[in-house]
């Protein structure tokens, strides 16, 4: 989770999620100590709490760190005006659940656009490097559009 918080699944980020909230540490009471402690509101997540006491790492809102890396994706290429929609649309996904995978392009607007094989298609075979860009940006603290 510090070093590597891209490499998260799902599944284990929920697992996370569910023994922090039964230990009493759940993000809202995370961000009202932080708040309290800081008075600083801050919309961070749960991985960006951990990495932040952990390694000192910024607590920057998720949602701003998503923002800055699918920038930065979008200025390292070549994409088309489609592209730059699929690119937003995955940005909004992470957004709401943090972790976007492959199983994620199986459900909801995604999978009726024909999943993750359509979407890549869109994206010129290239969702799996946009996704593993993405979780890469999302945490690199050394990296800001400018």
């Amino acid at each position: 989770m510090c070093t590597r918080p891209r490499d998260l699944t799902r599944a284990q980020l929920k697992e996370l999620k569910l023994k922090l909230d039964a230990a009493g540490y759940s993000e809202a009471k995370l961000r009202t100590a932080w708040r309290d402690w800081k008075n600083q509101d801050i919309a961070a997540t749960i991985i960006g709490f951990i990495r932040q006491r952990a390694l000192g790492s910024p607590l920057v809102p998720y949602q701003d760190r998503v923002d800055r890396a699918v920038a930065k994706i979008l200025a390292t290429g070549t994409w088309t005006a489609p592209q730059r929609k699929w690119l937003e649309r995955i940005a909004e996904q992470l957004k709401k659940e943090v972790i976007v995978d492959e199983a994620a392009f199986s459900q909801g607007a995604f999978a009726n656009v024909g999943g993750w094989k359509g979407i890549d298609k869109q994206l010129g075979g290239k969702l799996r490097q946009v996704l593993d860009d993405l979780g890469e940006e999302v945490w690199n603290d050394n990296k800001a559009i400018g």
